[in-house]
């Protein structure tokens, strides 16, 4: 089964790969979603010092869960999977991490009150330069595709072919700053002072290095959505 499913996946990536030969005449009206769950495709999220700082002080802390892991050896960064990759045109227009989330904890350490944010199923609007996810404020209900983030290209995407199936491509985002929506969740959800205003407002939260090869996993990762627990 994985094999199959391998195997479509490549043959999904070639199909991609054929785009950029294709009359531009023909490519306005092709798109493609590419299964990549099965397939070395990873987005590292790495949270800057200063926003792991700002974490600190205010008592936040990280917990991965679903199909997301923490990077041996790299402190803030979390792996999320891609498990799937749209193309447009000659570009990749988007891509998701389905199934992965993280879960930001917060202890007021003057009321001994905790407070929950879970962000899950991330996705990338490179049009839109936006990162989205599933947002869940605790005890309310999940909203979904909420903008996150905006973000600059620090790197163009790279997307080569080699004959006859070879795909990789590999970019980093940078200049991760919240949204007013993503502020609005993070304020909101976790209880945050209005002292906090000014660091959510002008924190850089880190980089996204988004690394993807047609190599298999040893196991397909989930591509189902993440559910928040109650």
């Amino acid at each position: 089964m994985t094999k199959t499913f391998a195997h479509h996946a490549i043959r999904a990536f070639a199909l991609g790969a054929a785009i950029v030969a294709a009359p531009m005449a023909a490519q306005a009206a092709l798109s493609l979603t590419v299964p990549t769950n099965a397939l070395q495709a990873n987005a590292v999220q790495a949270f800057s010092q200063d926003a792991l700082d700002s974490f600190d002080i205010v008592g936040i802390t990280l917990k991965p869960l679903g199909n997301a892991s923490v990077v041996p050896n790299l402190p803030g960064a979390y792996n999320l999977p891609v498990t799937n990759i749209s193309l447009q045109l000659v570009k990749i227009a988007g891509g998701s991490s389905t199934g992965s989330a993280l879960e930001f904890n917060r202890l007021d350490d003057d009321t001994g009150k905790r407070t929950r944010v879970t962000l899950a199923n991330f996705s990338i609007d490179f049009n839109a330069k936006k990162i989205l996810a599933d947002a869940t404020q605790q005890g309310q209900a999940v909203v979904k595709k909420t903008p996150i983030f905006d973000f600059h290209e620090q790197t163009p995407v790279g997307l080569k072919y080699q004959f006859p199936l070879s795909i990789t491509g590999k970019q980093v985002l940078d200049k991760l700053f919240l949204t007013l929506e993503g502020k609005k969740v993070f304020k909101a959800g976790l209880e945050l002072p209005d002292i906090a205003d000014l660091v959510l407002d002008t924190t850089d939260f880190g980089t996204i290095t988004i690394d993807v090869a047609v190599k298999l996993r040893s196991k397909p990762v989930s591509n189902r959505p993440y559910v928040v627990a109650p």
